[in-house]
């Protein structure tokens, strides 16, 4: 279930009975799926017990894409991350990301990747981005575009300080490895066991947005601002406590919404990673939305939906667990 509760701030979010405001018209609109996870092995559980359809999950996704393409008046899809999962055999992990990337193919218009901590379980960056047609610089997943005159969409990399993802040597491997290892005391640095609050989000499944990447984002919000445009932020991991389990925020998810927070062009914050769902708004009425998983679903159910963006509001119009959502904000 979504947290429907509005943790600060005086932006305004409501969760059933969307309306599209009477006589507009979207500037734009666009697909959402997140954490797809397909693996051709049969259903398991978890860490914390609950049911993972590993084989259907795929079909959740051509579900999605019939929807999508039936709307006719999409603009584009963007996929939250991790469409293959960690669980995936050995040596079939090529096969399966290009199974799941030939269904988004058949999607009519663009579709836009984040990657995920389950993506770079299998494959490295290099062969990874590629595939996804992410055009980042130097192997990182950070971009940005603007489908209107009126909005540019930020793609962050949570990845980009990680122990996974990068070559054994790399730079960003050895600083994510010092950072868990004064961080989190457990041998395995995948577990939070006895981490306390907060601190339950320095496990290895996560990761930082690196100090190039904060300035780069600084640049951006900078630009949307003089071009008086708003921003929808896009990360696998999510940016506030109140949209997530603590076990799943970005591990310096506070530096990056110091940044967000020192302009008012950014209207939403939008994730995948925690599964269960989420949503809130901060103390300067930033919108933030993590979605539900398309893994989670058993064969009767989907995740995935559609957002229709307006010049005072994004209506997130979800397809069953993913639950519908308003969120309305000052033009």
């Amino acid at each position: 279930m979504v947290n429907s509760g509005i943790c600060a701030g005086d932006a305004m979010g409501s969760i059933n009975g969307l309306v599209s405001p009477p006589g507009k018209r979207p500037l734009f609109s666009f697909g959402v799926i997140s954490d797809v996870q397909y693996a051709d092995i049969p259903d398991g559980h978890s860490f914390l017990g609950v049911p993972r359809y590993y084989r259907h999950s795929i079909h959740v996704l051509q579900r999605a894409v019939q929807k999508w393409n039936n709307h006719q008046n999409l603009n584009f899809v963007i996929n939250f991350g991790d469409i293959v999962d960690g669980k995936c055999p050995p040596g079939q992990s090529l096969d399966a990301v290009k199974k799941v990337n030939n269904e988004f193919q058949k999607i009519n218009g663009p579709v836009y990747h984040l990657i995920g901590n389950h993506c770079l379980y299998n494959l490295p960056r290099d062969k990874l981005l590629p595939l996804l047609k992410i055009q980042g610089l130097n192997g990182l997943a950070y971009y940005d575009f603007s489908p209107s005159p009126e909005y540019r969409i930020v793609v962050l990399d949570g990845y980009d300080i990680s122990a996974i993802g990068w070559p054994q040597g790399h730079s960003k491997t050895l600083q994510a490895l010092e950072f868990l290892e004064k961080k989190n005391p457990n041998s395995d640095k995948n577990s939070p066991s006895g981490l306390l609050g907060l601190d339950r989000r320095f496990v290895m499944f996560n990761g930082a947005v690196g100090r190039e990447q904060l300035e780069w984002l600084d640049g951006i919000l900078q630009d949307a601002t003089k071009l008086k445009q708003k921003v929808i932020v896009c990360c696998h991991l999510p940016l506030d406590l109140c949209a997530s389990s603590q076990e799943a925020l970005l591990w310096n998810y506070d530096e990056v919404m110091n940044v967000i927070h020192l302009y008012n062009c950014v209207k939403a914050c939008l994730s995948g990673h925690d599964h269960k769902g989420g949503y809130s708004v901060d103390s300067h009425g930033v919108h933030h939305r993590s979605f539900e998983a398309a893994l989670e679903c058993p064969p009767d159910r989907d995740a995935y939906g559609h957002i229709d963006v307006y010049d005072d509001r994004l209506l997130l119009f979800g397809t069953d667990r993913i639950q519908s959502t308003e969120m309305c904000f000052n033009p």
